[in-house]
């Protein structure tokens, strides 16, 4: 029976790997679904492919966007803005295909309000010392950046309540693993197929 793809939410602090996993997903195919792009003011990192990473883009056109309302979500973080266009989730989700947006706690709190039959994944670090590590290794901000950034995560992680799904990012393939059978089963939970086969027994 054909019906309505997921909307995967995956989300946690900065840092945590979010990027990380969910490219690890993709190479692998363990699951299959389409990717939202998000779109950013900020600069593309180093190997980062604009139309692929993000939709990087100028302040001025963000703003456009927000005011045409083409975003499901949006929000401003160290100093950048990043939001989610709408248009291309909501035909994916129609389709049928399975549909992954990758966002901060901000952005995943605004999709929730608006498509609440989501499911919302929290990726955590297995500690603050090990998010302090990943957020230096990446070699891309000041110890200044990095500190608030740790802040922030101390406030973001006690929001773990408003998720569906907690999985902790010791190692990217255990975190693969478990967001793999999230998503196995969410495809045959009774809430979402239910309605199938009610018009399956109308039609008999």
């Amino acid at each position: 029976m054909a019906h309505k793809g997921l909307l995967l939410v995956l989300s946690g602090p900065s840092g945590v790997g979010k990027g990380t996993v969910k490219n690890a997903i993709v190479k692998n195919k363990v699951f299959p679904f389409e990717y939202s792009v998000s779109m950013t003011t900020r600069k593309p990192r180093p190997g980062e492919v604009d139309g692929k990473d993000y939709f990087f883009v100028s302040e001025q056109r963000f703003q456009e966007a927000i005011n045409q309302g083409e975003l499901l979500e949006y929000n401003e973080y160290v100093g950048h803005h990043y939001g989610t266009p709408v248009g291309p989730v909501k035909k994916m989700l129609a389709e049928g295909k399975d549909v992954l947006i990758e966002t901060d706690v901000n952005g995943a709190r605004t999709v929730r309000e608006k498509m609440p039959d989501g499911v919302f994944i929290f990726l955590t670090p297995p500690d603050l010392h090990t998010l302090h590590l990943r957020l230096e290794h990446r070699g891309t901000e000041s110890e200044d950046v990095i500190m608030g950034r740790i802040r922030e995560a101390r406030k973001e992680i006690l929001v773990m309540q408003d998720y569906d799904y907690a999985v902790v990012n010791d190692t990217v393939a255990n975190a693969v693993d478990h967001i793999k059978a999230i998503v196995d089963a969410e495809h045959v939970s009774v809430k979402r197929v239910i309605d199938d086969y009610r018009k399956m027994v109308e039609e008999e």
